[in-house]
């Protein structure tokens, strides 16, 4: 496989070292292409990666701020492809975080391997704590950094697989899972006491929330598959952008097959929803969620945890993390023209908080149904703040804490 060497990147774009990461930190460890070293191969410390982040943040952004999908239009179309796409490629980002921590090209093991399981514990239980707090700030947002911390915790003790099995186990819980999940909210509805109910803690975070961890670990253990890879062979991005758009394609292209041919499926999920053509829940969940149908399993809109919505928003978030990769490396004046987005990415965690305190500030209460300047404004405000703070400091303010925070691990013997 050709690998490509690149040069270093300018200063105020070089990553900072992931114990002051985001939730989605970068190589605790790096190789020396990694690092960016003269006459090292590779793409620097992968920025691309950073502008993936960065695209998910304005993903988040604009499924929190910005107009209301079913408005339609481009700018509804738009919309509509950020909502559960961008919180899953967060998550499939994830995977990337535990990786990069406990050794991405090497598991680390030993007195190292236990530091930086250490690390991830310790990120995790930050994580939810901050998660935790927002969420009970009566925000109207459904805050994900509580359920990123369970993902952390549930999927650490796969962190010394390599590729093959990582992806092997991230299919198969992408199959298993979604099913298992409907037999129990099925279970939870009948008793009478589910979400309505107020179910939260713990039961929420695996099972009756946003993100249950129940199925969207998939999309961790994915990422933490596709960080095994020699992200710096174009080998390996090209078949990772193929990988990506056939998922997609399976994912989205079976779902609609099978709302349109299943005898009664177009029928019963229509009958089960609030709204909107049931057609468009191959791909959109603007008609809402039929969870009280066994023919619910057949959608792929996000937020659907199903297995073909998984399959699909895993393959989204693998093809974007290859075109991010690619276009990094294949086009240098790329960089100086992204580097509002990719210096947002290198503080993702920090972008994300802060959008939220800025809906608390603004009072801004039915999400999504901002006018379109509104999103711009937040896009705008946070691309000018981590842009000026990335050229007098290499974390930002919550991932400088983080790195404090975590790195009492060092004294883990």
């Amino acid at each position: 496989m050709t690998q490509h060497s690149a040069t270093k990147p300018p200063p105020s774009m070089t990553p900072p070292p992931a114990d002051g990461t985001s939730p989605i930190p970068r190589s605790a460890d790096p190789s020396p292409g990694e690092r960016g070293e003269p006459g090292a191969p590779g793409v620097g410390r992968l920025i691309g990666l950073d502008l993936a982040r960065g695209l998910a943040v304005f993903g988040m952004y604009a499924a929190h701020v910005g107009p209301d999908p079913s408005e339609g239009g481009v700018t509804g179309f738009l919309m509509e492809l950020a909502h559960g796409r961008s919180s899953a490629l967060f998550a499939f980002l994830a995977g990337f975080a535990v990786v990069l921590i406990t050794g991405r090209s090497v598991p680390k093991t030993g007195r190292a391997g236990r530091q930086a399981v250490a690390k991830v514990v310790i990120r995790a239980v930050i994580l939810l704590a901050v998660g935790t707090a927002l969420t009970m700030s009566g925000t109207p947002v459904e805050v994900i950094l509580a359920f990123y911390g369970v993902y952390f915790l549930l999927v650490l003790p796969l962190y010394r697989l390599g590729a093959g099995p990582l992806a092997v186990i991230a299919a198969g819980t992408a199959l298993v899972l979604p099913q298992v999940l409907y037999v129990l909210r099925q279970t939870v509805l009948d008793s009478g006491v589910g979400p309505e109910g107020g179910y939260d803690g713990p039961v929420s975070l695996l099972f009756t929330g946003s993100y249950p961890a129940l199925t969207w670990i998939p999309f961790v253990i994915a990422g933490m598959a596709v960080a095994r890879l020699d992200l710096t062979a174009t080998a390996v991005r090209a078949r990772l952008a193929l990988a990506g758009v056939a998922l997609a394609v399976v994912g989205y292209g079976g779902s609609w097959l099978a709302i349109h041919l299943v005898p009664g499926a177009y029928a019963a999920i229509g009958a089960s929803t609030w709204g909107g053509d049931p057609g468009d829940l191959w791909w959109s969940d603007t008609g809402g969620y039929p969870f009280d149908s066994a023919h619910a399993l057949l959608v792929a809109s996000p937020h659907s945890e199903t297995t073909l919505s998984i399959v699909a928003s895993t393959g989204v978030a693998i093809a974007v993390v290859a075109g991010c990769l690619s276009a990094m490396d294949a086009f240098p004046r790329l960089g100086r023209l992204a580097r509002p987005v990719v210096a947002v990415g290198s503080m993702s965690l920090t972008a994300y908080v802060l959008h939220i305190v800025g809906i608390q500030l603004l009072g801004i209460e039915e999400l999504p149904g901002s006018p379109l300047h509104v999103l711009l404004g937040f896009i705008a405000a946070v691309m000018v703040f981590a842009t000026v703070w990335s050229r007098y400091a290499s974390r930002g303010p919550l991932e400088w804490l983080m790195a404090k925070a975590t790195g009492v691990a060092r004294h883990v013997r």
